[in-house]
């Protein structure tokens, strides 16, 4: 017997109706490229999404045809977001931090039919145009005023002049809530980067689970900036949950600096954000060299990489800023796990606290997870055994775009994520290293990560990598790769004598190399494969 309920389907376009209806007087508040501040309503947003519905269809975009953007957070990209979506095209979302080879080749793999782009990214798309046959023509995100005098592209299109001359009476079609929504490629650390395509009812369903209490606690008294970018994985869903209850939405553009960040905070009131860790550095660093604070900031969302335990106290003991752990990855639109406390940690000392805070948390309502050996069989949740994390949901991916690499899945259901980790019995999971990070010694595993973590405890370390390298007795044994913070000093021997009694003495690192800086992904996390080619050929003191 089936129920009795409406069969009222799950699409992007519903959230920014929402919004429009219930919240239209809220503000969006924008960093603008091309200087200056913009603002304006849900409303505004609306009516402008539906104008650009409407140019799009003259141009002749039909349902499924693929529109990509590079763009940093701002008002225009957030339009195009629910405009492209919900006319039953799909928006992809094209990370510009990646290699011209990697950005051509996703743009030529997804067959976009137009790449719109904000002014910073005219230079790039100059350079990529040429490899770049499916696409129609590039659409510079800015008014008549800001077009470049000179480029060359050949078939260029002005943002403002396209939606501008359009009405702003535009149905939303009702489309299955399968229909395909958003397109998002992995970093492609190995290999081509491979295609991730949401539906609108994976991304609705994210947005829901997003926004409870324990997980975003998003309301519509919230001020909320997600400095992660928009080109990241949907920005971690935020452009969808802030509009699903009507926070107040600030786009910090392309202004990623501790300065900027603080002072756009500061100025609108923002009270929850979310970024990688080397974003929330950076931001310390500059409150702490100008002895700045933070007046309305309650929350921050941390994920991308593993968070630092020493962010974690500095925000919560200094600042009095809650930080939520949260994990999650391309394939998973991203959230898999958030961490906050439970009623029975209320009363635990700081330090019990502070270690339950720095593991990436329990599976959000919707996702299921598991830790399996290397044949498959499900290992315990004792916080002690370490396997391969498997997850399932719906907001989990099924296979990748056009079928690239087969199916991922294992026994049918479950998506292998790559990261070694091990979930307590109070189902808290905790990140212990990206599989092929792992350091293999003696017939053991070293988790690189919680070396990373002690060496930024060090009051000198900026940043720290742990890699593996070749020991002629014991495989592998681990390298720290280091960067000091400036003016400060340490040494080798200081270093390592600082993980003495936080691990087991058979974890702790050979050597230490210090270098001036680290390489990463183009979604900030560490590129480790970059840093194992270069100390390939390292001798290591005890080899």
């Amino acid at each position: 017997m089936l129920g009795q309920m409406m069969g009222t389907q799950l699409l992007v376009s519903s959230i920014i109706r929402h919004a429009d209806r219930y919240h239209g007087d809220v503000e969006i508040v924008s960093r603008a490229v091309e200087g200056g501040i913009h603002r304006y309503t849900y409303c505004d947003a609306h009516r402008r999404a539906k104008q650009l519905a409407n140019a799009l269809t003259k141009l002749g975009v039909k349902p499924s045809d693929r529109v990509g953007t590079m763009a940093w957070n701002g008002y225009r990209h957030l339009e195009i977001y629910y405009a492209v979506s919900g006319m039953g095209a799909i928006c992809h979302t094209i990370n510009p931090r990646l290699f011209p080879e990697q950005l051509s080749y996703i743009i030529n793999h997804a067959e976009d039919s137009y790449v719109m782009i904000d002014l910073t990214f005219v230079p790039l798309a100059e350079q990529l145009a040429p490899h770049c046959k499916s696409v129609k023509a590039w659409i510079i995100m800015t008014d008549r005023a800001h077009m470049p005098v000179a480029t060359t592209l050949d078939h260029v299109l002005c943002y403002e002049d396209l939606i501008g001359r359009e009405s702003d009476i535009y149905y939303w079609p009702q489309l299955d809530e399968n229909t395909a929504s958003s397109l998002c490629y992995t970093s492609g650390t190995t290999g081509n980067p491979k295609g991730v395509l949401y539906s609108h009812r994976s991304t609705v369903l994210h947005s829901y689970a997003s926004v409870m209490p324990d997980c975003f606690a998003l309301s519509a008294q919230d001020v909320v900036m997600p400095v992660v970018p928009m080109f990241h994985v949907n920005a971690w869903g935020i452009p969808y949950s802030a509009l699903a209850v009507g926070a107040k939405l600030v786009l910090p553009g392309g202004g990623m600096d501790g300065a900027s960040l603080h002072e756009l905070m500061e100025s609108e009131g923002v009270t929850f954000a979310a970024g990688v860790p080397t974003i929330w550095l950076g931001l310390l660093n500059h409150v702490k060299e100008t002895g700045a604070k933070f007046n309305t900031l309650r929350r921050t969302i941390v994920g991308g990489s593993t968070c630092p335990p020493t962010m974690i106290r500095t925000f919560m003991e200094d600042y009095k800023v809650s930080v939520i752990h949260a994990w999650g990855m391309t394939e998973t639109s991203p959230l898999g796990t958030v961490c906050t406390l439970k009623a029975k940690h209320k009363n635990l000392p700081i330090e019990e606290k502070l270690k339950i805070l720095s593991k990436q948390g329990f599976a959000v309502n919707g996702i299921t997870m598991k830790i399996v050996d290397k044949n498959g069989k499900e290992l315990p949740r004792d916080g002690k055994a370490f396997g391969d994390l498997m997850v399932m949901g719906p907001w989990v991916v099924n296979s990748y775009y056009k079928g690239e690499g087969g199916s991922p899945l294992r026994e049918g259901r479950w998506f292998p994520t790559g990261d070694v980790a091990t979930i307590d019995a109070d189902g808290y999971m905790q990140i212990t290293d990206r599989s092929k990070d792992v350091i293999k010694s003696g017939g053991e595993w070293i988790s690189s990560i919680e070396l990373e973590n002690i060496a930024m405890a060090h009051p000198a370390i900026a940043e720290a990598a742990v890699i593996g390298v070749a020991h002629p007795k014991w495989d592998e044994r681990p390298l720290v790769v280091a960067v000091k913070k400036p003016g400060l000093k340490v040494s080798r021997e200081e270093l390592l004598g600082f993980y003495e009694g936080k691990i087991a003495r058979w974890w702790t690192p050979d050597d230490v190399a210090f270098v001036e800086s680290l390489p990463h992904t183009g979604t900030g996390k560490l590129l480790k494969m970059k840093l194992r080619e270069d100390f390939a050929d390292y001798k290591l003191p005890t080899a």
